[in-house]
Parts: structure tokens; C-alpha cells; sequence
């Protein structure tokens, strides 16, 4: 077989141990010599498979705790030799250097350690040294040494052991790549850890490390490619089982992550409904089936084959009403037994349940890229509070109006700017996303509403009587003045426009409250 290599001694040491006593054991029956070392060693003994401790192979003890026992070249040269070399094989004989044709190594836990929120000492003693440089020695000499990283890859490397001996160039070139790919996350990890350590949250040197979760079906548009990466375990996408329904796709799963995120906001029970990965309704009640309707009535066109997220437990009343429309993706902390199977029943609606909410406020980076680089942002995790707000005109917001106003600016976080919600009742009752102008998102918002009543049998638009909430400031009075002509009451922006007094004093012609937070929310 072209490119064959022959598997005759094997280095296994792995911190990992599923799938090493199947490896070990399939390697033993073809009579290859396993050295190991440590817990690896122990474990395959009490399986009482023939191992060979690193230390007697290389006359050389295991010192410093441990940190030094592969580091040696009787280990290092039996990979990297070339075999094909009169010179390497040369001096290999002459310091009497085996070759070693398979390297097993998966590392120290180092990324769980700092996950569960290790001490700098216990994640400093799980930075592997000695495991990466097995990796990347065996990866580099790839034409005759196979290199595991992962016991994901054991099976089909021990088939093909058992059934030829050894391994083709294409498995072991393969391999190889998979291998320095670990290498790479690792280090990624290690040096955020450091990064984190100083406070340096954009260092000169940048690394992001994902694992693959799917191959998608195509990307945004079906003529290019897409994958999904997780990068960690926010609660969310990257930690969600799917129940039912077809794979997701990438705009599936864009769009979910929006809808979670924006959810994740509220306290009380609360239903959003996201389209194109803007809000179409979002709504906070005392159920979630009554949270449904108040979201639904927004905008009753839009839901259709969009994506509903809830803060609560599925349970049958809300999906019974989410599954009675054709929705693509509900995503949820969990579901009830009886929400599941009327979920089921829906041939193409996914349930995704993800464990838990992600926290709004907690820190992180999010990312875009640009044509030859990428920006790297925080989280928008502000949020604002009573206590932020400044009041700005002669009226004051009622209590009522202050809870709309706080709601509103939450959603209006989530929409993409121009970014205009009008909300009453802690619901919102139109939205108007992504315009040139923010005043046409203003109309937009405002003609939803009055679509959405009439649906309703409504004699009145929904938003008489509302809030107003704007991303950024009023570069004019004009938007403002459409909002108070759709039915505001109270408005909620950031100022900071050179005509704030402008718009101020319009609100206050009309008897509109109005409120300041210092904060904007650009979602773009």
C-alpha cells in the first residue's frame, strides 16, 4: 500500500484515558512495544497489557515532579529520525535511539482547569510542555510516525494497524495537521489565561481557537461554504442539544444566537421573537404563554418561520401556541416532557436546550472580520438603571413609564441601528431596525403598529399611549416628533447631539417625559 508505515513501537501518554485500553490492547495484539509513562503506565498495567516505562527505555528517571521525562533524546530522536535517511539512521544506531512509529498524547487539562476557576498555581502545573513537543515532533515527521491527539481519532488509526500494520501518508498527513491544530488551541488558551491574568484584553498577538461542532449545509447564501466553531460554554448555541427538526443552518443558528442573547436580558418571564436576527417581538409577563401573545401581537407577519427564544422552561401552554405557526428553532434552558412532545410533533420545528441563561453582564469579546484582519471588541454588557437615568424635561416618566422605558432600552440593545421600540406594558409594540435614517426607522416602527392593530381588530394604533426607546441619540427633532405622532409618552436615549436642547424642547411642547442615559447601544 503506497505510503504505508509500520507501527512497531508506540508512545502512549495521555491525560485523557478514554478509549486507551481498546488503543493499547489492539496495539499489543500486533506485537507493537508500547512505552509510557505515569497514570498512562498504570493504567494499562492493572489492564495487564506489556507496557515499558519511559524511564527504562531511556535509562534516564523521570525528575523534577515529573516535568521532565520524554524530554530526552532517546525519546525525541526516535521520533523525529527520518527512516529513510542513511545519516539520522546512522546515528540513531550509534546512541542507540529507537525508532518510535506512533505518538498518543492528549494534554494536560489545562483549558478545564482555568474553566473551573483554578488557582494560578494549579493552571500553571497544567501547562503541558512535554506532551505539546511530542505532538508537534511526531506531526513534523509525519511521513513515518502517526500521531493521536484526540480518542476520537483511536478507531480508525487501529483498524487500520490491525487490518495493514501501519497507516497511509494521507491518515498520517492528516493527523498531522489535526495535530498542530491542538497545539495552536492550546497555546491560544494559555495565552489568553496570561492576557487575563495582566488585564491585557487586546493583546499584540491574537489567537481565537475554536472546535468545529458541524458542518453546515452552506453558509448565509447556499453558494458558499460554512462551519460552526464553539469557543467556549456560554450558555447558548455552543452548549445546546438539539431535540427534533432538521440540521441547523447558518442563518438557523446566527439568528438563535441573537434571539438568546436578547432574551437572556429579562428577569420575568419572557418570549422574544427574532427575525433576520432583529427583534419582531419581545415581550416580559406573568407566563410565558401569555409573554407569546403580547410578542406576537407586535408584529403578527413577521414570526412566520422566525426564531423564538424564552428565560424559562418550555412548557406545554407556550409551545402548544409557539408550534401552532411555522417556527424554525425554539431555544430554551429546558422543556417540560409534555412541551417536548408537542414540539415533536412538528416534523421540521427544533427545540435547542441549552442548560442554562447566559449572564448579560459577564465580560467577553466578540469579533468580526475585515478584509485581511478582524476587530475585536467587549461585550456590549452595559446596562442601565434608574439610578443612570437623567431626566431632561419639565415632566418626569410615571413609575409605569419608567418600567417601559428601562424594557424598551433593554430590547432596543438587540436591534439592529438605527435601532427605534415603542413599548407598553412590557411588551413591545412596534420596532423599526437597521434604516440609513432614524427617523425612517421611526415610521417603520409606527406603520408596524398600525398594521399590527388593524390585524388585531384594534380601533387605535398600539403604540397611543407607549414608549419610546432610540440606540443613540436624536440627531433631530424630527424623530422624536414622529414617535410623540405615533402615540409616545415617555422617550429613552442617550444624548450627547448638539441639538439635544432642540429635541428636548420638543418633547416638552407636547408634554412628552423624557430621559437620558449616557449609553449607547449601536448594533450594526
Amino acid at each position: 500500500m503506497t505510503g504505508l508505515a509500520l507501527v512497531r513501537r508506540a508512545l502512549i501518554s495521555v491525560s485523557d484515558k478514554t478509549g486507551l485500553i481498546p488503543l493499547a490492547q489492539a496495539l499489543s495484539a500486533r506485537n507493537v512495544e508500547i512505552l509510557s509513562t505515569g497514570g498512562s503506565a498504570r493504567a494499562l498495567r492493572d489492564a495487564g497489557i506489556p507496557v515499558t516505562e519511559v524511564s527504562d527505555h531511556t535509562g534516564f528517571p523521570e525528575i523534577l515532579d515529573g516535568r521532565v521525562k520524554t524530554l530526552v533524546p532517546q525519546i525525541h530522536g526516535g521520533i523525529l529520525g527520518r527512516r529513510d535517511d542513511p545519516a539520522h539512521l546512522a546515528q540513531m544506531q550509534q546512541h542507540n535511539i529507537a525508532p518510535i512509529d506512533l505518538v498518543a498524547v492528549n494534554l494536560y487539562p489545562f483549558e478545564a482547569t482555568v474553566a473551573q476557576g483554578g488557582s494560578d498555581t494549579a493552571c500553571i502545573e497544567n501547562i503541558d510542555i512535554g506532551g505539546p513537543a511530542l505532538i508537534r515532533a511526531a506531526a513534523k515527521n509525519h511521513d513515518f510516525v502517526t500521531v493521536l491527539t484526540a480518542p476520537g481519532q483511536y478507531a480508525e488509526v487501529t483498524a487500520s494497524i490491525v487490518r495493514d500494520g501501519g497507516t497511509t501518508l494521507v491518515q498520517r498527513r492528516r493527523l498531522a495537521g489535526e495535530a498542530y491544530a491542538r497545539t495552536a488551541g492550546y497555546d491560544a488558551a494559555i495565552a489568553a489565561w496570561f492576557a487575563d491574568r495582566r488585564g491585557d484584553t487586546f493583546p499584540q498577538r491574537f489567537a481565537i481557537a475554536g472546535t468545529r461542532r458541524q458542518m453546515l449545509r452552506y453558509g448565509e447564501n447556499p453558494h458558499q461554504s460554512a462551519a460552526f466553531y464553539a469557543t467556549g460554554n456560554r450558555p447558548g448555541i455552543a452548549t445546546a442539544r438539539q431535540i427534533g427538526g432538521k440540521e441547523l443552518s447558518y442563518n438557523n443558528l446566527n439568528d438563535t444566537d441573537a434571539a438568546f442573547e436578547c432574551v437572556a436580558e429579562f428577569d420575568a418571564p419572557t418570549v422574544a421573537i427574532i427575525k433576520h436576527a432583529n427583534p419582531c417581538g419581545v415581550a416580559s409577563a406573568a407566563t410565558l404563554a401569555e409573554a407569546w401573545d403580547l410578542a406576537f401581537l407586535c408584529d403578527p407577519v413577521s414570526p412566520y418561520g422566525g426564531i423564538v427564544a424564552l428565560n424559562r422552561t418550555l412548557d406545554l401552554p407556550a409551545a402548544e401556541k409557539i408550534a401552532a405557526i411555522l417556527t424554525e428553532v425554539i431555544i430554551a434552558p429546558e422543556a417540560d416532557e409534555a412541551a417536548k412532545a408537542a414540539v415533536g410533533r412538528r416534523k421540521n420545528l427544533r427545540l435547542l436546550l441549552t442548560g442554562g441563561m447566559p449572564e448579560p453582564l459577564a465580560p467577553g469579546l466578540t469579533f468580526r472580520s475585515l478584509s485581511g484582519g478582524f476587530l475585536a471588541q467587549t461585550r456590549d454588557n452595559g446596562r442601565i438603571t434608574p439610578n443612570d437615568l437623567k431626566v431632561v424635561t419639565r415632566r418626569a416618566p410615571t413609575e409605569a413609564e419608567l418600567a417601559d422605558l428601562l424594557f424598551a432600552f433593554k430590547v432596543c440593545k438587540h436591534v439592529k441601528s438605527n435601532a427605534i421600540v415603542f413599548a407598553k406594558d412590557g411588551a413591545t409594540v412596534g420596532i423599526g431596525a437597521g434604516q440609513p435614517s432614524r427617523v425612517d426607522s421611526v415610521r417603520i416602527a409606527a406603520w408596524k403598529a398600525e398594521a399590527a392593530a388593524m390585524a388585531a381588530g384594534l380601533d387605535v394604533p398600539l403604540t397611543r399611549g407607549s414608549v419610546v426607546a432610540s440606540d443613540a441619540f436624536f440627531p433631530f427633532a424630527d424623530g422624536l416628533d414622529a414617535a410623540i405622532a405615533a402615540g409616545a409618552s415617555a422617550a429613552i436615549q442617550p444624548g450627547g447631539s448638539i441639538r439635544d436642547a432642540e429635541v428636548i424642547a420638543a418633547a416638552d411642547a407636547a408634554g412628552v417625559a423624557m430621559v437620558f442615559t449616557g449609553m449607547r447601544h449601536f448594533r450594526h
